[in-house]
């Protein structure tokens, strides 16, 4: 029986998880998002990295053996014993635009309007990290930009699907489900 290992990625804001979690649910799948692996569990979050061997250990045990699952975020630059297991990546591309102003409301949502407005104890952080994923297809800062994402999905032995992340949610799981054939 042919396994079902399907990972999304794209920029901060682009609709990765929402979509993964869409897609999971819709395949009945389980998901897993890389921050969760990514990150150390902080209050408040995403304060910590944690060791590459200590997530790719995590990955091992939670999930990576299963014949079936959904996997959203980014594990380029650590993930590399990952690509093995994949069958199909899909890369989500939203407008730079699009993937900022869902930023801002993700932010919002996580941490209270208040804490990321100006003068909020989460203000500074919110808007250095927003300013960060601005340049991500510019890729002129550190860590995850669009020109490493392509050669890293050069790469990749399995195919490779495009989406458009500023489409309707629902129309973006269609189109998965007709091209994905667990």
């Amino acid at each position: 029986m042919k396994s079902c290992r399907i990972h999304l990625m794209g920029a901060s804001g682009s609709g990765v998880t929402t979509l993964g979690r869409r897609l999971a649910d819709r395949l009945a799948l389980p998901h897993h998002d890389s921050d969760d692996y990514f990150w150390l569990p902080t209050a408040p979050p995403y304060q910590m990295l944690r060791p590459i061997p200590d997530r790719l250990r995590l990955m091992r045990e939670m999930f990576l053996p299963r014949r079936d699952w959904v996997l959203s975020g980014s594990v380029t630059g650590w993930g590399e014993e990952l690509i093995a297991h994949f069958d199909l990546v899909v890369f989500v591309i939203t407008p730079r635009e699009v993937r900022l102003s869902r930023l801002r409301a993700r932010e919002a949502t996580h941490f209270g309007a208040a804490a990321v407005a100006p003068g909020g104890w989460r203000h500074k952080e919110a808007e250095a990290f927003i300013e960060w994923a601005s340049h991500y297809e510019a890729c002129d800062r550190e860590g995850r930009n669009l020109a490493k994402h392509e050669a890293w999905l050069a790469g990749l032995p399995c195919p490779v699907v495009r989406v458009d992340g500023a489409r309707p949610l629902a129309e973006l799981v269609e189109q998965l489900c007709s091209e994905v054939h667990c």
